[in-house]
């Protein structure tokens, strides 16, 4: 029993590390350059752009539920006002900022 405690204990702070180290690189930097205008540093969307063109939170059921592949082709195409980053993001970056989305859907 003391074995497995101590890897769960392993394992929390590993996540820990990684989620934190991932908050902290390149896609955090890349959304903080071309979402957050929009969908707000906490993907909340409640900042006066959001809020002007009707974003939808990060937090919503319906995100929640979306796909990757499904965010994916949104930042790849664009949706409604949002402009499509094919071209302007790699496809790897594009991958990492879903990824990191996630992230502030917990």
């Amino acid at each position: 029993m003391k074995i497995y405690a101590g890897l769960m204990l392993v394992a929390t702070l590993a996540a820990t590390t990684i989620s934190t180290a991932f908050a902290q690189g390149p896609a955090a930097d890349t959304y903080k350059a071309k979402c957050a205008m929009c969908h707000g540093a906490d993907g909340l969307a409640t900042g006066p752009a959001g809020k002007a063109m009707k974003v939808p939170s990060f937090k919503t059921p319906e995100a929640i539920k979306d796909t990757d592949a499904e965010f994916i082709a949104v930042t790849k195409n664009g949706k409604g006002k949002m402009p499509a980053y094919t071209g302007k993001l790699t496809d790897a970056q594009i991958k990492e900022v879903v990824a990191y989305v996630r992230t502030l859907q917990k």
